[in-house]
């Protein structure tokens, strides 16, 4: 047991120093942001101005558990297993749909309660599709690249994914999750022709969801032209706008923002970033897109470098969950600047989230093992 607990600690100590330094920068500068914007709504809603904080702690316990699992777990588990956990993915994504047993909240049902915890479904599914594409690029190269069902297979799947889904409903995990897995996919070697006819139908199925859905309509119209209405359908973006503009070059100071006093809803979750870019101003809001670019691209290289000694599996992982992190972060940052619609998603690291605290330290887990097994086979 004692040579156990020396080998894992060992392990732990060998983490890439560049990926360790990023995310811990970045979880600082989050957990700062999140505490920040969350006061005023916890003080009023709770009582306690550090609810949220002391439930964070909660959350990063258990994510720091889920990452050290992640990282010391061989690579080689998540390959052979790929399959069972997409099954595991589709009864998560099953059982918040079962009245009583999912919960709902703001009409949608995409919540798990356990105990003190509330996990949200989708985040999990994310990470269990990109095991089950890595291993299904792997195993089907060939059929891939070259016969049409072996684009058919796993576009299969994901159809059956982001239906369960869109019953909970939530769009944005489809659009993330729908994103990161064509990236794979094309980069597992799927020809051009059969990657754009489904990049197009899926546009086109877009399209006739906002259409055929009177909130997201209300949505894309009040993202067009959002002081059209700026207390109703437009309140949001209008509010989010003004605080970046408060914020100015420098900021009006960290704790000083007034758009969290109950004007922005949400603060602390989906528009994190309006708040922090207040405080902290543009050159705050440089400093956390930086890192988010700084971890993405260290990532990439991991899976580039896996790929280049051959371990397909490693850096098909790798490119899968940087596309995850890249892609969310940008729809996020895209959104809180009304670059994009409006849509419920959180910035990853930073919006407060148990579930996707906890995701995504266990996708840096699996990132930092990659990478430690690579280099100790063959070195850098």
């Amino acid at each position: 047991m004692n040579n156990l607990a020396a080998h894992s600690l060992q392990e732990i100590r060998s983490v890439d120093r560049v990926l360790q330094l990023l995310l811990v920068a970045l979880l600082f500068v989050g957990f700062v942001a999140m505490v920040s914007a969350s006061v005023e709504h916890a003080a009023g809603r709770y009582g306690d101005a550090f609810f949220f904080a002391k439930r964070y702690f909660l959350h990063f316990s258990i994510a720091i558990g889920a990452g050290l699992v992640m990282y010391l777990v061989p690579v080689e588990v998540w390959e052979r297993s790929s399959w069972l956990w997409l099954l595991i993915g589709f009864v998560l994504l099953a059982l918040v749909l079962i009245p009583g047993v999912g919960r709902e909240v703001n009409g949608s049902r995409r919540w798990l309660a356990l105990g003190p915890l509330t996990l949200q479904a989708s985040e999990f599914v994310k990470l269990f599709v990109i095991f089950y594409l890595a291993g299904y690029l792997v195993r089907r190269r060939d059929e891939v690249q070259h016969r049409w069902s072996g684009f058919i297979k796993p576009m299969a799947v994901l159809f059956a994914v982001t239906l369960l889904l869109m019953l909970e409903p939530d769009f944005g995990a489809t659009v993330v999750t729908a994103g990161s897995a064509f990236v794979m996919i094309f980069l597992g070697g799927v020809k051009l022709g059969q990657f754009m006819l489904v990049i197009l139908s899926c546009a086109a199925g877009a399209v006739a969801m906002v259409i055929f859905e009177p909130y997201r309509m209300k949505r894309l119209t009040a993202f067009t032209d959002p002081w059209a209405d700026q207390f109703n359908s437009g309140y949001q973006l209008t509010q989010s706008l003004i605080a970046f503009g408060r914020g100015e070059l420098t900021g009006v100071g960290l704790g000083n923002s007034v758009q969290k006093l109950f004007y922005l809803p949400e603060a602390h979750t989906d528009f994190v970033f309006a708040i922090f870019a207040e405080e902290f101003g543009f050159l705050g809001s440089m400093l956390m897109v930086g890192l988010f670019v700084g971890l993405i691209a260290r990532i990439l290289q991991i899976g580039r470098h896996a790929e280049m000694i051959g371990q397909l599996f490693h850096a098909y992982v790798a490119y899968g969950i940087a596309v995850m992190i890249s892609g969310q972060a940008f729809i996020n940052m895209g959104v809180n600047i009304g670059l994009l619609p409006t849509k419920g998603l959180t910035l990853p690291f930073v919006s407060y989230g148990g579930s996707s605290l906890i995701v995504c330290i266990a996708m840096m887990g699996i990132v930092a093992r990659i990478e430690r097994e690579c280099r100790g086979k063959y070195g850098h």
